[in-house]
């Protein structure tokens, strides 16, 4: 469940920031992707704000969703982050308590 619920995040977090760059701003951002006139070809300018800006939103209502979700699933687990030496110490100790003791040869003359 946390696996897609990241991968839907991350695909969210591209497309918004794609439909971002894509409205139209002073400084050109990609606006110019589709050709001479822009994102204008196939619709007018005032239709393409709208669409832009209303994907931009649901985009941004996901994404804060996603956000949500993600850090309410992953509230209840907990993580102990140990060195690599102190997960190797702990190892060697437990089997050290694990490991049986060798018998002991008989020994002749007693």
């Amino acid at each position: 469940m946390g696996t897609i619920l990241l991968v839907i995040h991350l695909l969210v977090a591209v497309f918004l920031v794609a439909v971002i760059l894509l409205q139209r701003s002073e400084g050109g951002a990609l606006d110019g992707l589709g050709g001479g006139s822009g994102a204008g070809s196939f619709l007018t300018a005032r239709g393409t704000g709208n669409l832009l800006t209303r994907t931009t939103a649901i985009l941004a209502t996901i994404f804060i969703v996603t956000s949500i979700s993600l850090s309410l699933y992953y509230k209840g687990k907990s993580t102990t982050v140990k060195s690599i030496a102190e997960s190797i110490a702990e190892q060697q100790t437990t089997v050290e308590q694990t490991a049986p003791e060798a018998p002991e040869a008989p020994v002749a003359g007693k």
